[in-house]
């Protein structure tokens, strides 16, 4: 399995219109392109995060624009791109309220 982590600083007053480019554009690479999805957190340092995953590397690469106008909302609200983060996943336990099995609560 392979991830992203993409980070954003965007200009003020233009987050919903991020927001929703985002949305328009990770609901059509998760129907068009194979991915499995994505999550965007906005971080107390004011930046904007995503985390993607995806079955390979490849299939990422292969992955040709599939909402054009979703990326412009996206690129007309970002003041600045950060460097994005490569991962190779090695354990996964992420799992949604009540859906991770085997996992001890903590104290």
């Amino acid at each position: 399995m392979f991830a992203v982590i993409y980070r954003w600083r965007l200009r003020p007053g233009m987050e919903r219109q991020f927001t929703e480019g985002w949305h328009r554009v990770t609901v059509a690479i998760h129907a068009r392109c194979g991915s499995y999805g994505s999550r965007l957190h906005r971080a107390d340092d004011g930046t904007w995060v995503a985390y993607a995953r995806w079955p390979d590397e490849e299939s990422r690469e292969r992955c040709a624009v599939p909402d054009p106008q979703g990326i412009a909302m996206m690129v007309e609200a970002i003041a600045e791109r950060l460097p994005e983060i490569r991962m190779e996943l090695v354990d996964d336990l992420l799992a949604e309220p009540g859906q991770l099995s085997g996992a001890t609560p903590g104290p």
